[in-house]
Protein backbone atom coordinates (compact mmCIF):
# COMPACT_ATOMS: atom_id res chain seq x y z
CA UNK A 1 0.00 0.00 0.00
CA UNK A 2 1.35 3.20 -0.95
CA UNK A 3 1.19 5.91 1.70
CA UNK A 4 2.33 8.95 -0.04
CA UNK A 5 3.13 11.75 1.95
CA UNK A 6 1.81 10.73 5.27
CA UNK A 7 4.66 8.29 5.18
CA UNK A 8 6.74 11.44 5.91
CA UNK A 9 4.69 12.32 8.82
CA UNK A 10 5.97 10.24 11.57
CA UNK A 11 9.42 10.90 11.23
CA UNK A 12 9.26 14.60 10.60
CA UNK A 13 6.97 14.86 13.62
CA UNK A 14 9.33 12.73 15.49
CA UNK A 15 12.31 15.04 14.97
CA UNK A 16 10.86 18.20 15.43
CA UNK A 17 9.11 17.04 18.40
CA UNK A 18 12.80 16.33 19.80
CA UNK A 19 13.48 19.93 18.41
CA UNK A 20 11.55 21.40 20.17
CA UNK A 21 10.59 19.99 23.29
CA UNK A 22 14.12 18.62 24.00
CA UNK A 23 13.09 14.99 24.64
CA UNK A 24 13.65 12.39 22.55
CA UNK A 25 12.32 9.33 24.36
CA UNK A 26 8.68 11.14 23.99
CA UNK A 27 9.22 12.33 20.80
CA UNK A 28 10.20 8.74 19.09
CA UNK A 29 7.23 7.23 21.25
CA UNK A 30 4.92 9.96 19.61
CA UNK A 31 6.49 9.25 16.29
CA UNK A 32 6.34 5.38 16.52
CA UNK A 33 2.05 5.66 17.19
CA UNK A 34 1.68 7.95 14.49
CA UNK A 35 3.41 6.13 12.65
CA UNK A 36 1.55 3.18 13.29
CA UNK A 37 -1.67 4.98 13.60
CA UNK A 38 -0.90 5.11 9.49
CA UNK A 39 -0.60 1.90 9.30
CA UNK A 40 -3.56 0.97 10.35
CA UNK A 41 -5.65 2.86 8.30
CA UNK A 42 -5.94 5.63 11.46
CA UNK A 43 -7.64 3.28 13.34
CA UNK A 44 -6.63 4.30 16.67
CA UNK A 45 -7.29 1.34 18.73
CA UNK A 46 -5.18 -0.66 16.11
CA UNK A 47 -2.67 2.14 15.90
CA UNK A 48 -2.18 2.06 19.84
CA UNK A 49 -1.69 -1.97 19.31
CA UNK A 50 0.17 -1.96 16.67
CA UNK A 51 2.63 0.85 18.23
CA UNK A 52 2.67 -1.56 21.32
CA UNK A 53 3.85 -4.85 19.48
CA UNK A 54 6.55 -2.83 17.00
CA UNK A 55 8.28 -2.12 20.08
CA UNK A 56 8.47 -5.78 21.02
CA UNK A 57 9.21 -6.76 16.99
CA UNK A 58 11.97 -4.25 17.26
CA UNK A 59 13.91 -6.26 20.18
CA UNK A 60 15.27 -8.60 17.12
CA UNK A 61 18.73 -10.34 17.79
CA UNK A 62 21.01 -7.87 16.08
CA UNK A 63 19.08 -5.16 18.17
CA UNK A 64 19.28 -6.90 21.71
CA UNK A 65 22.95 -7.65 21.05
CA UNK A 66 23.64 -3.83 20.10
CA UNK A 67 21.79 -2.62 23.29
CA UNK A 68 22.78 -5.88 25.30
CA UNK A 69 26.23 -4.50 24.55
CA UNK A 70 25.60 -0.62 25.50
CA UNK A 71 24.75 -2.14 28.57
CA UNK A 72 27.89 -3.74 28.88
CA UNK A 73 30.16 -1.38 28.05
CA UNK A 74 28.61 0.93 30.84
CA UNK A 75 29.70 -2.28 33.85
CA UNK A 76 32.82 -2.12 32.26
CA UNK A 77 33.51 1.75 32.42
CA UNK A 78 31.49 1.95 35.63
CA UNK A 79 34.09 -0.97 37.04
CA UNK A 80 36.93 0.66 35.36
CA UNK A 81 36.28 4.20 36.90
CA UNK A 82 35.31 2.13 40.74
CA UNK A 83 38.64 0.32 40.55
CA UNK A 84 40.99 3.39 39.83
CA UNK A 85 41.31 2.69 36.55
CA UNK A 86 39.80 6.04 34.97
CA UNK A 87 41.82 7.91 37.65
CA UNK A 88 45.16 5.99 36.75
CA UNK A 89 45.10 6.42 32.92
CA UNK A 90 44.47 10.30 34.03
CA UNK A 91 47.03 10.53 35.58
CA UNK A 92 48.96 9.39 32.72
CA UNK A 93 47.95 11.27 29.73
CA UNK A 94 47.15 14.60 31.52
CA UNK A 95 48.38 14.85 35.34
CA UNK A 96 51.93 14.35 36.73
CA UNK A 97 53.68 15.63 33.09
CA UNK A 98 51.27 13.70 31.47
CA UNK A 99 51.28 13.00 27.60
CA UNK A 100 48.08 15.15 26.60
CA UNK A 101 48.68 18.93 28.21
CA UNK A 102 45.50 20.59 26.19
CA UNK A 103 42.16 20.71 24.72
CA UNK A 104 43.98 20.64 21.47
CA UNK A 105 45.92 17.43 22.70
CA UNK A 106 42.32 15.90 23.91
CA UNK A 107 40.66 16.37 20.80
CA UNK A 108 43.66 15.21 18.83
CA UNK A 109 44.04 11.94 21.22
CA UNK A 110 39.93 11.73 20.65
CA UNK A 111 40.12 12.02 16.41
CA UNK A 112 42.91 9.57 16.81
CA UNK A 113 40.96 7.17 18.65
CA UNK A 114 37.68 7.75 16.41
CA UNK A 115 40.31 5.88 13.50
CA UNK A 116 42.06 3.02 15.10
CA UNK A 117 38.16 1.96 15.68
CA UNK A 118 36.82 1.19 12.38
CA UNK A 119 35.57 -1.44 12.29
CA UNK A 120 31.74 -0.67 13.71
CA UNK A 121 30.30 2.87 13.92
CA UNK A 122 28.72 1.54 17.21
CA UNK A 123 31.57 0.22 18.72
CA UNK A 124 33.64 3.41 17.67
CA UNK A 125 31.00 4.97 19.37
CA UNK A 126 31.16 3.32 22.62
CA UNK A 127 34.41 2.52 22.97
CA UNK A 128 36.43 6.27 21.71
CA UNK A 129 33.56 7.91 23.64
CA UNK A 130 33.91 6.09 26.97
CA UNK A 131 37.73 6.24 26.76
CA UNK A 132 38.38 10.33 25.84
CA UNK A 133 35.66 11.11 28.29
CA UNK A 134 37.87 11.32 30.86
CA UNK A 135 41.09 13.38 29.08
CA UNK A 136 38.01 15.06 27.86
CA UNK A 137 36.58 16.45 30.75
CA UNK A 138 40.04 16.92 32.88
CA UNK A 139 41.08 19.39 30.51
CA UNK A 140 37.29 20.94 29.94
CA UNK A 141 36.76 20.26 26.80
CA UNK A 142 32.61 20.68 26.59
CA UNK A 143 30.81 17.91 26.00
CA UNK A 144 29.16 19.20 23.05
CA UNK A 145 32.70 19.66 21.12
CA UNK A 146 33.77 15.89 22.39
CA UNK A 147 30.39 14.24 20.94
CA UNK A 148 30.94 16.00 17.61
CA UNK A 149 34.43 14.54 17.21
CA UNK A 150 33.69 11.37 18.41
CA UNK A 151 30.87 11.37 16.23
CA UNK A 152 32.35 12.15 13.28
CA UNK A 153 34.85 10.06 13.79
CA UNK A 154 32.68 6.72 13.61
CA UNK A 155 30.51 5.66 11.32
CA UNK A 156 32.20 8.33 8.29
CA UNK A 157 35.13 6.58 8.66
CA UNK A 158 33.94 3.46 8.91
CA UNK A 159 33.22 3.93 5.53
CA UNK A 160 36.01 5.54 4.33
CA UNK A 161 37.87 2.58 5.55
CA UNK A 162 35.68 -0.31 5.33
CA UNK A 163 37.62 -2.95 5.98
CA UNK A 164 35.11 -4.92 8.27
CA UNK A 165 32.05 -6.12 8.04
CA UNK A 166 30.97 -2.67 6.10
CA UNK A 167 32.71 -4.02 3.30
CA UNK A 168 30.73 -6.88 2.47
CA UNK A 169 27.65 -4.96 2.96
CA UNK A 170 28.56 -1.87 1.06
CA UNK A 171 29.83 -3.78 -1.88
CA UNK A 172 26.54 -5.92 -1.98
CA UNK A 173 24.26 -2.65 -2.00
CA UNK A 174 26.72 -2.08 -5.13
CA UNK A 175 25.75 -5.34 -6.73
CA UNK A 176 21.93 -4.87 -6.07
CA UNK A 177 22.35 -1.62 -7.88
CA UNK A 178 23.51 -3.07 -10.99
CA UNK A 179 27.51 -3.11 -10.61
CA UNK A 180 28.76 -6.35 -11.65
CA UNK A 181 29.55 -8.63 -8.79
CA UNK A 182 33.29 -8.62 -9.90
CA UNK A 183 33.55 -4.82 -10.28
CA UNK A 184 31.77 -4.55 -6.77
CA UNK A 185 34.74 -4.09 -4.53
CA UNK A 186 36.65 -1.77 -6.90
CA UNK A 187 34.18 0.54 -7.84
CA UNK A 188 33.84 0.70 -3.90
CA UNK A 189 37.01 1.50 -3.48
CA UNK A 190 37.12 4.11 -6.60
CA UNK A 191 33.55 5.42 -4.69
CA UNK A 192 35.33 6.30 -1.42
CA UNK A 193 37.32 9.24 -3.44
CA UNK A 194 33.76 10.71 -4.42
CA UNK A 195 32.46 9.98 -1.17
CA UNK A 196 33.00 14.19 -0.07
CA UNK A 197 30.71 14.33 3.01
CA UNK A 198 32.69 11.36 4.77
CA UNK A 199 36.28 13.26 3.86
CA UNK A 200 35.46 16.81 4.55
CA UNK A 201 34.24 15.40 8.10
CA UNK A 202 37.08 14.33 9.19
CA UNK A 203 38.93 16.89 7.78
CA UNK A 204 37.29 19.72 9.49
CA UNK A 205 37.44 17.71 12.61
CA UNK A 206 40.99 17.60 12.53
CA UNK A 207 40.81 21.53 11.23
CA UNK A 208 38.86 22.43 14.19
CA UNK A 209 41.18 20.10 16.47
CA UNK A 210 44.63 21.91 15.23
CA UNK A 211 43.36 25.36 15.09
CA UNK A 212 40.74 25.12 18.23
CA UNK A 213 38.80 27.84 16.06
CA UNK A 214 35.27 27.13 16.48
CA UNK A 215 31.85 29.14 15.02
CA UNK A 216 28.58 29.46 15.70
CA UNK A 217 26.73 27.10 18.86
CA UNK A 218 29.90 25.23 19.44
CA UNK A 219 32.15 28.60 19.70
CA UNK A 220 29.90 29.34 22.54
CA UNK A 221 29.76 26.33 24.12
CA UNK A 222 33.74 26.52 24.19
CA UNK A 223 33.53 29.73 25.91
CA UNK A 224 31.13 28.27 28.56
CA UNK A 225 33.94 25.82 29.51
CA UNK A 226 36.52 27.67 29.56
CA UNK A 227 35.10 30.80 31.65
CA UNK A 228 33.05 28.60 34.39
CA UNK A 229 34.07 25.16 33.68
CA UNK A 230 30.84 23.89 32.81
CA UNK A 231 30.95 21.11 30.36
CA UNK A 232 27.13 21.05 29.72
CA UNK A 233 25.02 23.62 29.30
CA UNK A 234 23.28 24.69 32.96
CA UNK A 235 19.98 23.89 31.58
CA UNK A 236 19.83 20.43 30.48
CA UNK A 237 21.76 19.54 33.67
CA UNK A 238 19.22 17.00 34.89
CA UNK A 239 19.37 15.59 37.93
CA UNK A 240 20.37 12.10 36.63
CA UNK A 241 23.32 13.34 34.44
CA UNK A 242 24.31 15.24 38.34
CA UNK A 243 24.29 11.98 40.13
CA UNK A 244 25.66 9.74 37.75
CA UNK A 245 29.67 10.90 38.78
CA UNK A 246 30.24 7.55 40.14
CA UNK A 247 34.03 8.18 41.44
CA UNK A 248 36.83 5.61 42.27
CA UNK A 249 36.29 4.04 46.14
CA UNK A 250 38.72 5.04 49.06
CA UNK A 251 41.63 3.57 49.23
CA UNK A 252 42.11 1.82 46.14
CA UNK A 253 45.44 2.97 44.07
CA UNK A 254 44.83 4.30 40.56
CA UNK A 255 45.99 2.04 38.11
CA UNK A 256 45.60 2.68 34.02
CA UNK A 257 45.46 -0.76 33.81
CA UNK A 258 42.65 -0.92 34.89
CA UNK A 259 41.21 0.95 32.15
CA UNK A 260 43.64 -0.36 29.16
CA UNK A 261 43.07 -3.76 29.68
CA UNK A 262 39.18 -4.53 29.37
CA UNK A 263 39.58 -1.51 26.66
CA UNK A 264 42.59 -3.31 24.84
CA UNK A 265 40.43 -7.03 24.99
CA UNK A 266 37.90 -5.80 24.04
CA UNK A 267 39.35 -4.30 20.22
CA UNK A 268 41.51 -7.55 20.68
CA UNK A 269 38.54 -9.60 20.71
CA UNK A 270 36.69 -7.56 18.44
CA UNK A 271 39.34 -8.43 15.58
CA UNK A 272 39.85 -11.85 16.37
CA UNK A 273 35.65 -12.58 16.42
CA UNK A 274 36.08 -11.13 13.03
CA UNK A 275 39.00 -12.87 11.54
CA UNK A 276 37.45 -16.04 12.90
CA UNK A 277 33.88 -15.55 12.00
CA UNK A 278 34.95 -14.26 8.58
CA UNK A 279 36.83 -17.42 7.51
CA UNK A 280 40.31 -15.59 8.41
CA UNK A 281 39.10 -12.33 6.64
CA UNK A 282 37.47 -9.60 9.10
CA UNK A 283 35.89 -7.64 6.05
CA UNK A 284 33.02 -11.17 5.76
CA UNK A 285 33.48 -11.12 9.91
CA UNK A 286 29.98 -11.50 11.89
CA UNK A 287 29.65 -7.88 13.06
CA UNK A 288 27.22 -8.45 15.81
CA UNK A 289 28.53 -11.70 16.63
CA UNK A 290 31.98 -10.14 17.13
CA UNK A 291 30.75 -7.46 19.12
CA UNK A 292 29.00 -9.33 21.60
CA UNK A 293 31.90 -11.67 22.27
CA UNK A 294 34.28 -8.42 22.84
CA UNK A 295 32.26 -6.58 25.29
CA UNK A 296 31.55 -9.84 27.45
CA UNK A 297 34.89 -11.03 27.53
CA UNK A 298 36.06 -7.24 27.94
CA UNK A 299 33.63 -7.40 31.50
CA UNK A 300 34.93 -10.44 32.84
CA UNK A 301 38.27 -9.47 32.58
CA UNK A 302 37.69 -6.41 34.69
CA UNK A 303 35.53 -8.48 37.29
CA UNK A 304 38.49 -10.75 37.65
CA UNK A 305 40.71 -7.57 37.88
CA UNK A 306 38.54 -6.19 40.46
CA UNK A 307 38.41 -9.39 42.63
CA UNK A 308 42.51 -10.47 42.38
CA UNK A 309 42.85 -7.17 43.51
CA UNK A 310 41.20 -7.04 46.45
CA UNK A 311 39.10 -4.01 45.21
CA UNK A 312 35.70 -6.30 45.41
CA UNK A 313 34.48 -9.49 46.67
CA UNK A 314 32.68 -11.59 44.14
CA UNK A 315 29.40 -10.09 45.08
CA UNK A 316 30.42 -6.54 44.89
CA UNK A 317 31.57 -6.83 42.20
CA UNK A 318 28.17 -7.86 40.71
CA UNK A 319 26.78 -5.75 42.46
CA UNK A 320 28.56 -3.25 40.51
CA UNK A 321 27.91 -4.40 37.46
CA UNK A 322 24.39 -3.63 37.65
CA UNK A 323 25.13 -0.67 39.14
CA UNK A 324 26.75 0.66 35.96
CA UNK A 325 24.09 -1.02 33.62
CA UNK A 326 22.00 0.98 35.42
CA UNK A 327 23.06 4.32 34.59
CA UNK A 328 22.04 3.57 30.70
CA UNK A 329 18.71 2.05 30.90
CA UNK A 330 17.58 5.19 29.94
CA UNK A 331 20.00 5.25 26.82
CA UNK A 332 18.90 1.18 26.14
CA UNK A 333 15.06 2.39 25.77
CA UNK A 334 15.88 5.16 23.87
CA UNK A 335 17.83 3.25 21.17
CA UNK A 336 14.63 0.48 21.18
CA UNK A 337 12.67 3.10 20.43
CA UNK A 338 15.14 4.67 17.56
CA UNK A 339 14.98 0.95 16.31
CA UNK A 340 11.49 0.68 16.16
CA UNK A 341 11.18 3.87 14.18
CA UNK A 342 13.45 2.77 11.64
CA UNK A 343 11.09 -0.20 11.11
CA UNK A 344 7.80 1.87 11.57
CA UNK A 345 9.65 4.04 8.81
CA UNK A 346 10.78 1.36 6.76
CA UNK A 347 6.96 -0.25 6.81
CA UNK A 348 5.81 3.10 5.43
CA UNK A 349 8.51 3.28 2.68
CA UNK A 350 9.09 6.56 3.63
CA UNK A 351 12.48 6.08 1.54
CA UNK A 352 10.35 5.15 -1.39
CA UNK A 353 8.58 8.23 -1.60
CA UNK A 354 10.95 10.85 -1.15
CA UNK A 355 13.24 9.16 -3.77
CA UNK A 356 10.16 9.17 -6.42
CA UNK A 357 9.42 13.13 -5.59
CA UNK A 358 13.09 13.58 -6.95
CA UNK A 359 13.31 11.13 -10.15
CA UNK A 360 11.29 13.69 -12.28
CA UNK A 361 14.37 16.24 -12.01
CA UNK A 362 17.40 14.08 -12.66
CA UNK A 363 19.72 14.46 -15.32
CA UNK A 364 23.18 13.17 -16.03
CA UNK A 365 25.12 16.30 -15.19
CA UNK A 366 23.24 17.13 -11.78
CA UNK A 367 22.52 12.97 -11.21
CA UNK A 368 25.61 12.97 -8.58
CA UNK A 369 24.10 16.11 -7.16
CA UNK A 370 20.53 15.08 -6.63
CA UNK A 371 21.34 11.63 -5.33
CA UNK A 372 23.50 13.15 -2.77
CA UNK A 373 20.54 15.53 -1.64
CA UNK A 374 17.67 12.60 -1.67
CA UNK A 375 20.24 10.25 0.32
CA UNK A 376 20.71 13.38 2.71
CA UNK A 377 17.16 13.67 2.75
CA UNK A 378 16.38 10.02 3.69
CA UNK A 379 19.17 9.36 5.91
CA UNK A 380 17.98 12.73 8.01
CA UNK A 381 14.14 11.86 8.24
CA UNK A 382 15.12 8.53 8.83
CA UNK A 383 17.89 7.92 10.73
CA UNK A 384 19.57 4.80 9.27
CA UNK A 385 22.67 5.13 7.00
CA UNK A 386 22.01 1.33 5.60
CA UNK A 387 18.71 1.49 4.85
CA UNK A 388 19.07 4.43 2.86
CA UNK A 389 22.33 2.61 0.71
CA UNK A 390 19.73 -0.29 0.48
CA UNK A 391 17.13 2.20 -1.13
CA UNK A 392 19.56 4.94 -2.81
CA UNK A 393 21.86 1.99 -4.69
CA UNK A 394 18.73 0.30 -6.36
CA UNK A 395 17.63 3.56 -7.53
CA UNK A 396 20.45 5.89 -8.72
CA UNK A 397 22.77 3.27 -9.93
CA UNK A 398 20.57 2.22 -12.55
CA UNK A 399 19.99 5.46 -13.89
CA UNK A 400 23.67 6.08 -13.97
CA UNK A 401 24.31 3.56 -16.10
CA UNK A 402 21.58 4.28 -18.73
CA UNK A 403 22.77 8.16 -18.86
CA UNK A 404 26.17 7.24 -19.08
CA UNK A 405 27.78 8.69 -15.77
CA UNK A 406 30.40 7.88 -13.77
CA UNK A 407 29.38 5.18 -11.52
CA UNK A 408 32.06 5.11 -8.99
CA UNK A 409 30.93 9.37 -8.39
CA UNK A 410 27.79 8.15 -8.19
CA UNK A 411 28.16 5.37 -5.88
CA UNK A 412 30.00 7.77 -3.55
CA UNK A 413 27.18 10.27 -3.46
CA UNK A 414 25.05 7.18 -2.22
CA UNK A 415 27.23 6.71 0.20
CA UNK A 416 27.87 9.99 1.41
CA UNK A 417 24.55 11.41 0.98
CA UNK A 418 23.29 8.35 3.35
CA UNK A 419 25.53 8.64 6.03
CA UNK A 420 24.54 12.24 6.90
CA UNK A 421 21.73 11.38 8.75
CA UNK A 422 23.44 8.90 10.19
CA UNK A 423 25.56 11.72 11.61
CA UNK A 424 23.38 14.49 11.46
CA UNK A 425 19.83 12.86 12.58
CA UNK A 426 18.37 13.35 16.24
CA UNK A 427 16.90 9.99 16.22
CA UNK A 428 20.22 8.18 14.68
CA UNK A 429 21.41 5.07 16.58
CA UNK A 430 24.30 6.77 16.73
CA UNK A 431 23.78 9.71 17.87
CA UNK A 432 22.08 8.38 20.93
CA UNK A 433 24.96 6.27 21.62
CA UNK A 434 27.95 8.83 20.88
CA UNK A 435 25.98 11.39 23.57
CA UNK A 436 25.42 8.19 25.99
CA UNK A 437 29.16 7.91 26.66
CA UNK A 438 29.85 11.32 26.52
CA UNK A 439 27.89 12.55 28.26
CA UNK A 440 26.45 15.18 25.81
CA UNK A 441 22.81 15.93 25.41
CA UNK A 442 21.39 15.09 22.84
CA UNK A 443 19.94 17.96 21.80
CA UNK A 444 22.77 20.43 22.87
CA UNK A 445 24.65 17.51 20.18
CA UNK A 446 22.27 18.41 17.25
CA UNK A 447 22.20 21.97 18.02
CA UNK A 448 25.83 22.79 18.18
CA UNK A 449 26.99 20.44 15.16
CA UNK A 450 24.24 21.33 12.88
CA UNK A 451 26.45 24.33 11.04
CA UNK A 452 29.05 21.79 11.30
CA UNK A 453 27.43 19.31 9.09
CA UNK A 454 24.92 21.66 7.17
CA UNK A 455 28.55 23.17 6.09
CA UNK A 456 29.76 19.79 5.06
CA UNK A 457 26.69 18.71 3.36
CA UNK A 458 26.05 22.29 1.41
CA UNK A 459 29.95 21.81 0.11
CA UNK A 460 29.58 18.16 -0.84
CA UNK A 461 26.15 18.95 -2.43
CA UNK A 462 28.49 22.17 -4.67
CA UNK A 463 31.49 19.45 -5.50
CA UNK A 464 28.42 16.54 -6.85
CA UNK A 465 27.79 19.35 -8.92
CA UNK A 466 30.94 20.25 -10.33
CA UNK A 467 32.14 17.00 -10.48
CA UNK A 468 28.92 15.77 -12.64
CA UNK A 469 29.73 18.18 -15.49
CA UNK A 470 33.42 17.60 -15.17
CA UNK A 471 33.46 14.06 -15.05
Amino acid sequence: MAYGIWSLVPPLLAIILALVTKNVFVSLFVGILTGNLVLSGFSPLAGINGGLYSIADAMTQGNTIIIGSVLITAAIIHLAEKSGGIQGFVNVVVKRGGLIKSKRGANLFTWLLGLVVFTSGTLSCMVTGSVSRPVNDALKVPHEKSAFIVHATSTPWCVLFPFSGWLAAMAGYLVSGGVPEEQSVGVLFQSIFFNFYSILAILLVLILALTQKDFGPMAKAEQRAAETGALDDPAHLTESKISDTSTIDSGVTPRASNLLVPIGVLIAVMFAALFITGGGNIMNGAGTQALIWAVFTALLVIMSMCVTQRIFTVTQVIDEMFSGMKSMLPIAFVLLFGFTMGNVVKALDTGAYLSSLFQQLLSPALLPALTFLIGVLISFATGTSMGTMAIMAVLALPMAYDMGCNIPLVAGAVFGGSIFGDHASPISDTTIMTCSTTGCDIIDHVKTQTPYVASIGAASFLLYIAAGFVL
